[in-house]
């Protein structure tokens, strides 16, 4: 069962004097059936860039998918619990089909999670410890830790005995490295 994370977002009354619009939990939780423990928690998205701050509606309503679109952004929280508990039992072709992202696994690679996106991720760790994997290295991330991560083949590992909770902001870029190949690959047939 996922963390229910509080969320308070702000607004504008009619006569456009700012007021709390919503506080509760986050209601677009996605526990990803085929990664047991691992759960994605939306809480808020943009469509564009500069965004727009009009109207109260929930922005973070509606399916979750891996990346925003072009020019917008995700605030999500993931919750990965230990290897131990799902890396053995994940189906990672599910999992990324699942959140619409059957294109981002690196089929290539010996590591079924190893993926791409095409963004820049702001991930902040707000629990715990984990591994972020590369190609051509890995490093560990601990609470207090802020990884960018810039449209690169990655996979997350927790090495330890307590699940990481991380903070990432989701904003939509130019694919490049692996993605841009794929683009020209499929752009050929």
């Amino acid at each position: 069962m996922p963390h229910r994370i509080r969320r308070v977002v702000t607004g504008h009354d009619k006569s456009g004097k700012s007021v709390f619009v919503m506080d509760g939990k986050a209601p677009n939780v996605l526990e990803m059936a085929s990664m047991p423990g691992v759960a994605l928690t939306d809480l808020w998205r943009t469509k564009t860039a500069p965004a727009s701050n009009a109207g109260n509606a929930d922005a973070a309503v509606g399916r979750i998918v891996l990346e925003p679109p072009a020019g917008g952004t995700i605030l999500r929280i993931v919750e990965i619990p230990p290897d131990s508990k799902w890396r053995k039992s994940a189906d990672a072709r599910k999992a990324f089909a699942s959140i619409g992202a059957g294109g981002a696994p690196d089929h290539a690679s010996a590591d079924a999670m190893m993926h791409a996106t095409a963004t820049v991720d702001y991930i902040i760790v707000l629990k715990g410890e984990i591994w972020a994997i590369l190609d051509t290295g890995e490093k560990r991330l601990e609470q207090g830790d802020v990884l960018i991560q810039r449209g690169t083949n990655h996979s997350w590992s927790v090495r330890t005995r307590e699940p990481c909770v991380i903070a990432a902001v989701l904003v939509g870029a130019k694919p490049v490295g692996r993605l841009t190949r794929k683009k020209k690959a499929v752009g050929r047939r």
